[in-house]
C-alpha cells in the first residue's frame, strides 16, 4: 500500500538525465518521452526502478543507483510501454476475455519492447531481459529472427497464444458453467496522475499454468513487474481510439525521423490499433434507423406558410403548405440471437446493456427472436422494458438464418441485429437493414448481406 504523495516537480525527476540522453542520441524516437508524464515515487515505496500506468512513468529511488546506460534502457522500455498503449490494451483485453493474467501479459509486452530496443548500443537492458525470439522458441519451439517476429506478433495475439492455463472452476453461487473471477496479480502501485494513490494487490491464483504459460512465466520470473493498469485513467471508447491513433502516428513519424538511429528496430506489428469501438458503431447505426421521423400533417399549416400569409396581406391566397407532427409510430429493433453460436457471458452482458440503453434512449420497441435451425422463442418488449441481461441463451447444433429473418419480417422492424457466428445459410433477404454482430474469433466471416460488426 502506498499512501505518500509522489513528487510533484514538473520539470525535474529522477529520469531527467536518461531522457536527455535519449533525446540527444535519437531526437525523434527519444523525444516520445516528452509526450508523457514523469514523476518520482516516495523513497519508502517498494517498487521496480520504474513503472507506468499507461500515461505517466514513475521513478523509484533505486533508479538513481543504476548506471546511466541502464537508466536509459529502463526509461526507453517504459516509454515504449506507454507509446504502445500496453496498460490500456491489457484493460481492453480483460474486458473481452474476462480473465487476463497480468503477469503473463507483462511478459508478452516486455518481450516485444526488449526485442525492439535490443539493437541499440547506447543503452543497456538487463541480462535476463525476455526477448520475443527466445519466448517463441521456448514456448512454441518456433525459431525466427527478431525482425520477423516483430512484424508478425502483437501483444494480444502473443498473449492469446501463450495463455493455456487450466479452466476456471465453476462458480457454485452463480450460473452453472460461469467461471469465477480470474486473478489480477497487481492492479496499481505508486501515485498516479493528479495525485491518485495506487495500491499493489496480490490475489491468490485460481488457474494453474499449462505447458506454454508455465514456460513463459518461468522465462520471465526475474523480470520486474512494471505495468500497472488503472481503469480510471481511461475515458470513453471513442477517446481511447483517438489516443491510439495519435500514438501510432507519433511512432511512425519518429521512426522515419531518426532513420538508423531510431529506437525502433522496425515498425512493429504491435503498433496501437485505432479501431472505432463497436459500441459507437452500433449506437450510430441504430440511431439512424430507429430515430423518430416527423410525419406530414395536412390538418395544420407549416410555420413558413403562416409567416408568408402575414406578409402577403388578407386578399392574397398562397398554396397550402402542410406542417409536421411528431411520428406516433414506435420504431422497432429486431434482435435475433443465434443460440447455436458460442458467446462468452461477459460479452453477452455488455452487448445486452448496450442494446437496452439504445432502445430506452430512442424509445424503441425490441423484438427478440431466439433460434437456430428454427425459431425457438419470440418476445416483444415495449420501449424501455427489455430485460436481456436476465435471460439465459442456451442451444447448440446448426443454424439456418432464413426462418429467423422471415419471423422478424412478419413484425416489420426498422432494423435487425443478428448475434451469431455466421455459420449457416440465409436464403431470405429482407428489405430492412441487417447488422451481423460476431465475436472477434469470427471477424473474418463474410456476411451474406448487410453490415458486419465485430464485438471486441
Amino acid at each position: 500500500m502506498i499512501s505518500a504523495a509522489a513528487s510533484t516537480t514538473v520539470h525535474t525527476h529522477r529520469g531527467t538525465r536518461a531522457v536527455q540522453r535519449m533525446v540527444e542520441v535519437a531526437p525523434s524516437t527519444g523525444g516520445l518521452a516528452l509526450w508523457m508524464g514523469h514523476r518520482d515515487l516516495p523513497d519508502d515505496v517498494a517498487a521496480a526502478p520504474a513503472v507506468t500506468d499507461g500515461t505517466t512513468i514513475y521513478y523509484h529511488a533505486s533508479f538513481e543507483r543504476l548506471p546511466i546506460r541502464r537508466q536509459v534502457g529502463v526509461v526507453a522500455h517504459e516509454v515504449l510501454h506507454v507509446a504502445l498503449r500496453h496498460p490500456q490494451r491489457y484493460l481492453d483485453l480483460r474486458r473481452t476475455l474476462g480473465d487476463v493474467d497480468l503477469r503473463l501479459f507483462t511478459i508478452c509486452a516486455d518481450a516485444i519492447v526488449n526485442s525492439t530496443l535490443g539493437h541499440l548500443g547506447w543503452l543497456d537492458l538487463p541480462d535476463d531481459a525476455v526477448t520475443l525470439d527466445v519466448l517463441l522458441k521456448d514456448s512454441f519451439g518456433v525459431e525466427v529472427t527478431v525482425e520477423t517476429a516483430l512484424l508478425d506478433w502483437d501483444v494480444e495475439r502473443l498473449y492469446r497464444a501463450l495463455d493455456d492455463r487450466l479452466p476456471l472452476p465453476q462458480n457454485p453461487g452463480g450460473k452453472s458453467g460461469r467461471p469465477a473471477p480470474g486473478r489480477i496479480e497487481a492492479e496499481t502501485t505508486g501515485t498516479g496522475s493528479g495525485g491518485r494513490s495506487f495500491m499493489r494487490r496480490e490475489m491468490p491464483a485460481v488457474r494453474e499454468d499449462g505447458p506454454r504459460s508455465g514456460r513463459a512465466r518461468a522465462l520471465g520470473a526475474d523480470a520486474d513487474t512494471d505495468i500497472y493498469p488503472v481503469a480510471d485513467t481511461e475515458g470513453p471508447p471513442e477517446a481511447e481510439a483517438d489516443r491510439a491513433r495519435e500514438w501510432s502516428e507519433r511512432l511512425i513519424r519518429a521512426h522515419a525521423g531518426d532513420g538508423e538511429f531510431s529506437m525502433l528496430r522496425t515498425l512493429l506489428a504491435d503498433l496501437p490499433k485505432s479501431r472505432t469501438p463497436w459500441e459507437q458503431v452500433l449506437r450510430t447505426r441504430l440511431a439512424k434507423s430507429l430515430g423518430r421521423k416527423p410525419d406530414v400533417s395536412w390538418s395544420r399549416p407549416s410555420r413558413s406558410y403562416i409567416a408568408n400569409q402575414g406578409r402577403g396581406g388578407p386578399h392574397r391566397r398562397l398554396p397550402w403548405e402542410p406542417g409536421f407532427v411528431a411520428s406516433r409510430k414506435t420504431p422497432r429493433l429486431a434482435l435475433v440471437v443465434d443460440v447455436s453460436g458460442s458467446i462468452e457471458d461477459d460479452l453477452m452482458q455488455k452487448f445486452a446493456r448496450e442494446v437496452e440503453a439504445i432502445t430506452r434512449r430512442l424509445e424503441a420497441g425490441l423484438l427478440l427472436i431466439i433460434g437456430d435451425v428454427k425459431v425457438r422463442n419470440v418476445e416483444w418488449f415495449e420501449p424501455g422494458r427489455s430485460r436481456l441481461r436476465d435471460m439465459v441463451f442456451e442451444g447448440g447444433g446448426g443454424t439456418d438464418f432464413s426462418p429467423l429473418l422471415e419471423e422478424a419480417d412478419r413484425h416489420h422492424p426498422d432494423i435487425c441485429v443478428v448475434l451469431t457466428d455466421l455459420d449457416g445459410p440465409a436464403r431470405f433477404v429482407p428489405r430492412w437493414p441487417v447488422i451481423w454482430a460476431v465475436t472477434e474469433a469470427h471477424a473474418r466471416a463474410v456476411p451474406p448481406f448487410g453490415q458486419l460488426l465485430v464485438l471486441r
